[in-house]
């Protein structure tokens, strides 16, 4: 089994803002592989189950705000009886460049609220891994906090189907979903 988690926050005022990168990838996952994402209130959180090549996969959208995403996967966990090794978190990443995608099989979180809030619902030294999806850094003059919820700039909003497709492969072929 494999849980794709997509970091963000809910409601309109968020979509298309940078800090929502993780729920637009879940998107896009959710209509390749055909699976419905549905709100499941009791886990906060959008889920959608399916089978891909003989693989359970579980798509996860946190209905908690960003910073709060490890209660509703912390429910999720319980649910589904998932360990660590079968998490992958996809979320916003300013330390990289726009368009850039990385891998990162643990370590600490940062400074990110949302994955470190995932963090800490396992004993110290567990690591879950994580795609971080660059947004970039904001100029001087515009703090991050502000940064990340803006929505993103024309140029940025015409590649951003080339950096959700790139997340994307790199997700496949980490977790060999198309095997």
């Amino acid at each position: 089994m494999i849980l794709l988690i997509g970091l963000g926050n809910p409601g309109a005022q968020y979509t298309n803002t940078r800090h929502n990168v993780g729920f637009l990838v879940i998107d896009e996952l959710s209509k390749r592989l055909e699976i419905s994402l549905r709100p499941k209130q009791t886990l906060e959180a959008e889920i959608g189950e399916g089978e891909v090549n003989g693989k359970k996969v579980i798509l996860c959208k946190p209905q908690t705000f960003m910073n709060t995403s490890g209660r509703s996967v912390q429910k999720i966990i319980k649910k589904y009886s998932a360990k660590p090794e079968n998490l992958l978190v996809i979320y916003d990443d300013a330390d990289l460049a726009f368009g850039d995608v990385r891998m990162k099989p643990g370590g600490s979180s940062a400074g990110h609220k949302g994955i470190q809030s995932i963090i800490d619902l396992f004993p110290s030294g567990i690591n879950v891994a994580r795609f971080r999806v660059g947004i970039g850094r904001p100029s001087q003059d515009v703090p991050l906090d502000e940064f990340v919820l803006q929505k993103w700039t024309p140029a940025e909003n015409k590649q951003l189907p080339d950096v959700i497709e790139k997340a994307i492969q790199d997700i496949y072929a980490f977790d060999k979903l198309r095997q």
